[in-house]
This record gives structure tokens, C-alpha cells and sequence, in this order.
């Protein structure tokens, strides 16, 4: 028989059992021993912190409990004064580029409000008023001295002018190489100390001006520099408002009655005295409070002309949800923090949910761990609000076609189906911000098609940088709104790594810069991304600390909405930025990243014919397309041989479809194109629209009598058979009053308005410096056009010299020059080009002399500071006069 388990059972009998005995011990002394140093490691490996974000006690004033602070008489207010001045600020730097007067214009930009710099300078000073109503509501100065020491005659302008129309005034004391004890501040009953060092910054909480800024908290630590100056004044007229301790043994003379230990630093005067209000600060704007101090002094001063909102939207967008690498993702207890945090931050901001974008892709692309904190996230989808990336995250601008686009996200949108994910936000983010801005035509219309989508955000328009100027627009029925960092990008993830360390971070959040994103903006959209909340969750952290921060110092309401309605908002705000502004994407490099490979900034014209119409500006595009080296647009087959783009609807249809009315140059260093559109000159927009995409471009424009040229105009639309121009003598349109028919006062506009030639220049010149504008005699381009274009050509560098004398020929029948041909004959411009018309009527040629006189004499002073030679016509115009 045999023996169960075969022949190696029978081997196995055969060892001695001593030697079984040990071979059982070794095996469970080797365990022992790997479970005692894998104890040791885990001991003894550093475990990834979770900063949690402090508790907020944000502390109430009570200002009886503060005997520093007595309660004084308020200022008498009179509101109708004010409202007699424009809600924009004057303010007095003493350089253009000193830093402070850099940072407070930084600070009214940022904010929205309208301001402008003067530089102090002897006895000149700017106009204060306009047609009986003030200019500003404000005035700045950047340096109190400066305020001082003003000449006697400027000064007393300026005091009759805060008193007429109850304007306040805003100054900083400059630094000092002197210490200065006790100095008396003018002829003010004011005194200060300076050069000292503070500390533990507290407000006044009986301070009239506080608004944005919320009185109660103290503000722990030293306060940046060693320069601070301090106020003291037992007269009725001042009222602290910021005070603060000495950080060392300086001792300053103070009231008895009051702790020595506090001194002034930030004093409002309640215009008690001499019937001004006014703000002194000890110190520039390097101090966080000082920036929300000052913004509250600009509210009151200017009596809520220059007043901010206190309302607040944010929306916290997570990029990236299932693309982290490996170590990066959220695990299961990451997905239970991030709900948690949710539940605290919405009892802190009405409405607060979570934004995740997703790429569906990378779903399960993590280890075992991450994957299923993929799972627990997804059976939490109810609880956040959703929108798509790309399904495999892949940069839009490189999808040649709208019909690729759509397949990503259709793929995309069949995941979140599939996972409970909602489909219906109408909101989108492209990876990269690529084809949003600079636009790429297909995203946006594959986007509308298979999402629906409605709004979006980027944090590239107009650029990255300076983030203040950051602003929105709407293109293809999508507004797109500015997107906001916050200090986390996707390698932020442990806070011993963080660039600059913790206290860079923490300095952000405490008054920096991401405290004063809160401040600046009414509607913040923060990117934030996957990797930002596992491990040490730096987001939540950061989100929770600058919440309770901003609602300690400030009394701002935060609140958040959906994506939708929050775009609603934004352009219920901000109206004026629907209109996007296109940029020239290859001045900057961030842009030309996200541009598509196929395309080329060659196609942009290097210069413009601008008008105005009925000038001669057909006759020069002519000449100028003569030129082997001068390119023009492609014909449109509605507006001919203009592009008009910049002046009307064809603007929003975006650069690429401008660029498509130019040939690629092949030598672009050598070849230059233009475009010719007459209605641009008068047209305001035109200016900042061309200067956006255009900066380098040299601006050409034509003058002609604008008498004659207006008379020419309503020639034109008698020819093109216009009911009004037929209907009406030329002396009836410009003389129509303002109760004549809508189109009468078109038609006459049309006449009039581009004549205005100052006017339209300067608008110009507001955009492009005087180097870039030549300005051609309409006169002379008819007579004597070769050196004209002598001229035109000198002025564009363009190279080789065209010799014009010998392609050029006057032609006795119409009038004019024409192009000569290799054959010998000429070539004119059309049957509506050189029409001779009636004479003008004599009492119409007086009419409009007298009309166009004080806009002559403008542009005879205009042409003078630019050192350019008047025309014929505009001396004979001003002879006598």
C-alpha cells in the first residue's frame, strides 16, 4: 500500500527533528525581527503635516472700554457741494516713477477707480474745475511736504477749491533722515515724531471713516520699516485712526492723559479747523492695513464718489480632478476633509461650494489607494458643482478643426453621464487656458454644441500680468471671466516645500497678496488644482485661514453663486468689458504658447490708412499698392477695398478672420502691409482697438478743407441716391438743429463730425506716440503727389526707393493723377473719383467757415507741438482771424 502523500512525504520523515525544531524557530525569530524594524521605520518617518486653518475669535470693538480714544464731534457733511465733482481722483506724485505714487495709482486701478498723476512742479498747476462743476473728488498727495510747502498762489487755489466743493485731501509723510521731535505739521494744530520703529497695529473703532476696514483686532508683530512717523494734537479736529506701540526705547512726549505706550500713526482731520478734511498716514502703503485705510479715506473724503462695494463673490474652481500623477491624488480621507471644509467654509460664505473640473480620462490613473478615493469622490458628486476639461486634458489650440474638438468632449460628456457627474453648469475651463484667449474659433463653438456652455474663465486676458488689469469679455454668446491664483499651483504641495516657505504663504494670506485679491476685486474666481488638496491640503488650508482673515479686518459679505449667475453678475458690474479688446498674441510669450502653431503674426499690417473719408485716401491706397514691397488687404465683397474692422461688427469676429484679408509675406522683414479704412479716424474706439493689436503700426491720415471735405461727403450721397441728401440743400443739413429728424442729424453729423480734425488727432495721439503719425496734405496729394510719396515712403522705411515721377502722370480729363502702365496708358480710379460738383453757396462756405474756426485753431496748435508745417489751406482758413 501506499503511503498518502507519496514519495516526498516519505523524504520529509526522514529529517531529524532537531533540525525541524530550529528551522520553525529561525523562521519565527526573522518575522519578529522584520516586524520590529518595520515598527522602527514607520516610528521613525516623517508623517505629511495637516495644517489646520486657525480658529477665528474675531474680537468686537467697544470703544468705551478704549479711554485713547475719546469721542469727538462729527464733521458737518454737505453732500450737495460734492455732487457737483467728477468720482475721480487728483493725485500729486513728485516723480513718475517714485514708487509710492506708483503704488497708490496701482491701488485706484485695481479697484476701478478713475484717477490722474501730476507731478508737483513749481508755480503750474492742473485746471480744478470745468464748466462750474469740480473734477475731482479727491486729492492725493504723495508727500506731505510737498502739500506744505505748495506756492502760496497754488495753495490757496486748492483750499478754496476743498472748500467750495467739500473735497478732502489724502497725504503721506515721506521719510526723513532727521528725526524730527515734535515738529509741528504746517500751520496745523498737528505735531509729529519720526523714525521710529513700531508695533501691534489697532484701529480707533469711534473713527468715522471706517467702512471696508472692521476696528476690534490687533495686529501682532513689528510693522515694516524703521521710518514710521507718529501724530499727536490735543485739538477737537483730530481723530485717531490707526495707533500703534514703540517696538524700542524711543521716548515721545505725549498727552499725560493718554498711555505713552500708544501713539498715532494714521490721524484724520475732521475739518473743524479750517473747514478741509483730511487723512495724514505715518507711513506709505507697505503696510498691509494701510492699503484698507486708505481705500476707506477715499470713500469718505469723496463723500462715497470713489466708494467700493462691500460685497464679494468667490468661486473656488478644483482643476485637474482625476489627471495628478501618482502621490499627488486624494485619497479617500481627502475626500472627507474636503467635504468637511466645505460644510465649514459655506457657514462662513453664504452658498460656498466647491467647483471640480475633470478630465475623465485619467479616472483609476492613481495606485490602489488613490483610485478609491477616485470612487469616494465620485459617490459625493452631489455634493460640489462640476464643469469639464478635455477628456484626455489636451490643449484645445492644437485641434485644427471643430469637428476633433468635439469628439474630446463628447467622450468627456459620455463620463460624467455614466458616473452621476452633472452635465448642466454651462461652465467650462480649457487645460492651459488654451483657446480662450487668444481665441480659438473652434473651442468655443464645439464647446457651445456639446456642453451648452455659457461661461468660462481665464487668467490670461488681456495678460497674466500686472493681475489687477485682468478683466472679462464676451465672445460667441460665452463670457468669459478673469481667473484669479492664489498662491497654489500643481507642485505646491507640501508646506516644507513651499516656495519662499511658510511664512511666505502665511504673509499671502495675512494681508497679502491674496488678502488683498479679496479687497480688490468684487468677483473672484480662484484656480486651484487636485494636487492642492492631498497630502499636507494646502488649499483648504489656505482657503479657511484668508476667510476668517477678511472677515476678522474686514466687513466685506463674501458670498458665491454658480458659475452662471456669477457671470450675470460680473457683466451686470462691469458692462463696459463685453467688448473684448484684441492683444497682438506674439507680444507675449504666455499667449504664443496657447496660439496655434499654423498661425503668424506676419499677416498683421505694419501700417493704416485711417481717413478721414473724402480726403484722398483712395487715391493714396492706390499709389501706395504700386510699390513692389507694399501690400494691401484682400477686397472685401461688401466694403471693397476696406477690411473695417476696428469700427464695427466685424471686430468681434476675432483676429484670425483679420488676418485672413492678408497674404503671408514672404520676406516679412522687407514686404509691408496695410489696410486702408477710411471710417476709422473718427471712430472712437478705433484708436485703442488698433493700438492693441497693433502697437508698432505707423498711422497715416489725410487733411483736406474741412468745408470742402464735408460738402464732398454730402455729394457722395446724393450719388448713391440717399433720400435725405436728395431731399434736403447742403446749407439745410449743417445748419438742422437738434429738433430736425434723427436722419437729418445723421446725415449732418456725418458732414461735420470728421472735420473736427484736433479732436479726432488727439484721440490718437492718446494711443500712439507723434513718431508713429503722419499727417498728409490732401492738397498736395492731388497736386503733386510724387513728393507725397516721397514722403509717405521715407516715413515707413520701406525699402527700395519707388521712383514715382516716373509711374505717375496727370491726366487733363479727370482731374487728378493716374498710375502709368508698362504699356505707356494710364490707369485712373474709377467714374466716382475727381466729380466735379456745383460751387458752394456762398452763405454755407461762411457758415462753415465760422464753424470750423476754434477746431482749426486747434489743429493749427497741434501741428505746431509736433512740429509739423501747416497746410495751405489751414493758414488761408486762420488769415485775418
Amino acid at each position: 500500500m501506499t503511503t498518502r502523500g507519496g514519495p516526498s512525504m516519505k523524504w520529509a520523515l526522514r529529517i531529524p527533528q532537531p533540525y525541524i525544531k530550529r528551522a520553525i524557530i529561525l523562521a519565527l525569530g526573522f518575522s519578529l525581527l522584520s516586524i520590529w524594524i518595520l515598527a522602527y521605520y514607520v516610528s521613525q518617518t516623517k508623517q505629511n503635516p495637516r495644517w489646520e486653518p486657525p480658529q477665528a475669535n474675531c474680537k468686537l470693538a467697544d470703544s468705551k472700554a478704549n479711554p485713547f480714544f475719546p469721542v469727538r464731534p462729527q464733521p458737518m457733511r454737505d453732500a450737495a457741494k460734492n455732487s457737483r465733482t467728477q468720482p475721480a481722483a487728483l493725485v500729486f506724485v513728485e516723480s513718475a516713477y517714485s514708487k509710492l505714487g506708483q503704488e497708490i495709482a496701482a491701488l485706484l486701478e485695481a479697484n476701478r477707480l478713475k484717477y490722474k498723476t501730476e507731478i508737483v512742479s513749481g508755480k503750474s498747476f492742473p485746471s480744478l474745475t470745468e464748466v462750474g462743476h469740480g473734477k475731482y473728488s479727491l486729492v492725493i498727495f504723495e508727500n506731505l511736504n510737498k502739500y506744505l510747502l505748495m506756492d502760496k498762489w497754488n495753495r490757496d487755489i486748492l483750499d478754496r477749491y476743498c472748500l467750495e466743493f467739500n473735497v478732502g485731501i489724502i497725504s503721506f509723510v515721506g521719510k526723513s533722515e532727521d528725526n524730527l521731535l515734535n515738529k509741528r505739521v504746517g500751520d496745523f494744530p498737528l505735531f509729529m515724531h519720526s523714525n521710529l520703529r513700531l508695533k501691534d497695529c489697532s484701529l480707533n473703532p469711534d473713527c468715522p471713516l471706517l467702512y471696508l476696514t472692521r476696528a476690534g483686532e490687533t495686529w501682532r508683530g513689528n510693522l515694516p520699516g524703521e521710518d514710521w512717523t507718529i501724530f499727536q494734537s490735543n485739538h477737537t479736529t483730530y481723530e485717531p485712526v490707526a495707533y500703534a506701540k514703540t517696538s524700542s526705547l524711543e521716548y515721545v512726549h505725549m498727552n499725560e492723559n493718554v498711555d505713552r505706550s500708544f501713539h498715532v500713526t494714521v490721524m484724520q482731520d475732521l475739518g473743524l479747523y479750517d473747514g478741509i478734511q483730511r487723512v495724514f498716514f505715518g507711513n506709505d502703503l507697505n503696510f498691509w492695513l494701510h492699503r484698507l485705510l486708505f481705500l476707506d479715506s477715499a470713500t469718505y473724503l469723496s463723500q462715497g464718489k470713489l466708494s467700493l462695494s462691500l460685497e464679494r463673490f468667490i468661486l473656488v474652481d478644483i482643476d485637474d480632478i482625476f489627471v495628478g500623477k501618482v502621490g499627488t491624488r486624494m485619497q479617500t480621507s481627502d475626500v472627507k476633509a474636503l467635504i468637511s471644509a466645505q460644510s465649514r467654509l459655506g457657514a462662513l460664505v453664504p452658498g460656498f461650494r466647491f467647483n471640480l473640473g475633470f478630465s475623465g480620462y485619467f479616472y483609476h490613473s492613481g495606485d490602489d489607494v488613490e483610485d478609491v478615493g477616485d470612487d469616494v469622490l465620485l459617490a459625493n458628486a452631489h455634493e460640489f458643482w462640476w464643469f469639464p476639461h478635455m477628456w484626455a486634458h489636451t490643449q484645445p489650440h492644437t485641434f485644427t478643426n471643430e469637428s476633433s474638438l468635439r469628439e474630446q468632449m463628447i467622450l468627456n460628456k459620455r463620463f460624467a453621464k455614466e458616473h452621476g457627474i452633472p452635465t448642466d453648469g454651462g461652465y467650462a475651463v480649457a487645460p492651459h487656458h488654451s483657446g480662450v484667449y487668444p481665441v480659438h474659433v473652434p473651442l468655443y463653438e464645439a464647446w457651445r454644441k456639446v456642453w451648452g456652455i455659457k461661461v468660462t474663465s481665464t487668467e490670461e486676458y488681456p495678460h497674466l500680468r500686472p493681475p489687477r488689469h485682468r478683466r472679462g469679455f464676451i465672445y460667441k454668446n460665452i463670457m468669459v471671466l478673469p481667473r484669479q491664483t492664489c498662491g497654489l499651483f500643481t507642485h505646491t504641495i507640501f508646506i516644507d516645500k513651499y516656495p519662499g516657505g511658510r511664512s511666505r504663504l502665511e504673509e499671502s494670506i495675512h494681508g497679502g497678496e491674496l488678502f488683498q485679491t479679496f479687497i480688490n476685486s468684487r468677483v473672484n474666481i480662484f484656480m486651484t488644482h487636485l494636487s492642492n488638496y492631498g497630502n499636507d491640503r494646502l488649499a483648504l488650508y489656505t482657503f479657511e485661514s484668508v476667510i476668517k482673515f477678511v472677515q476678522c479686518w474686514t466687513n466685506l459679505q463674501l458670498k458665491t453663486v454658480p458659475p452662471l449667475e456669477l457671470g450675470k453678475k460680473y457683466f451686470d458690474l462691469y458692462p463696459e468689458e463685453v467688448n473684448p479688446v484684441w492683444q497682438n498674441p506674439c507680444d507675449d510669450k504666455r499667449h504664443l504658447a496657447i496660439w496655434s502653431k499654423y498661425k503668424t503674426c506676419d499677416r498683421l499690417p505694419r501700417f493704416l490708412v485711417i481717413g478721414p473719408q473724402k480726403t484722398g485716401t483712395t487715391a493714396l491706397y492706390a499709389f501706395l499698392s504700386m510699390h513692389p514691397n507694399i501690400l494691401s488687404n484682400f477686397p472685401s465683397s461688401k466694403t471693397f477695398e476696406e477690411v473695417q474692422f476696428f469700427n464695427g461688427a466685424n471686430y468681434y469676429r476675432g483676429i484670425d478672420w483679420y488676418m485672413e484679408f492678408f497674404p503671408t509675406p514672404s520676406n516679412s522683414s522687407l514686404q509691408y502691409l496695410f489696410e486702408k479704412s477710411a471710417t476709422y479716424f473718427d471712430n472712437e474706439l478705433v484708436p485703442k482697438r488698433a493700438h492693441a493689436l497693433l502697437p508698432r503700426a505707423k498711422i497715416v491720415t489725410i487733411l483736406i478743407n474741412p468745408a470742402r471735405r464735408a460738402y464732398s461727403w454730402y455729394q457722395h450721397m446724393r450719388a448713391h441716391a440717399d433720400a435725405v441728401a436728395l431731399n434736403h440743400s447742403f446749407y439745410q443739413v449743417v445748419t438742422a438743429t437738434d429738433e430736425a429728424p434723427r436722419s437729418l442729424r445723421d446725415l449732418k453729423n456725418r458732414c461735420l463730425s470728421p472735420g473736427k480734425y484736433a479732436v479726432h488727432l488727439e484721440m490718437w495721439l492718446n494711443h500712439y506716440p507723434a513718431s508713429q503719425l503722419l499727417i498728409l496734405d490732401g492738397d498736395q496729394l492731388r497736386t503733386d503727389p510724387v513728393s507725397t510719396m516721397w514722403k509717405t515712403q521715407k516715413f515707413l522705411k520701406v525699402k527700395p526707393h519707388f521712383d514715382y515721377d516716373s509711374h505717375l502722370r496727370y491726366d487733363p480729363s479727370k482731374g487728378f493723377y493716374c498710375q502709368v502702365m508698362p504699356s505707356g496708358k494710364t490707369k485712373c480710379l474709377g467714374r466716382s473719383k475727381g466729380r466735379h460738383y456745383p460751387p458752394m453757396e456762398n452763405d454755407t462756405e461762411k457758415f462753415l467757415s465760422n464753424y470750423y474756426l476754434p477746431y482749426n485753431v486747434e489743429l493749427s496748435k497741434l501741428l505746431t507741438r509736433l512740429g509739423q508745417q501747416l497746410p495751405d489751406w489751414l493758414r488761408e482758413e486762420l488769415r485775418g482771424r
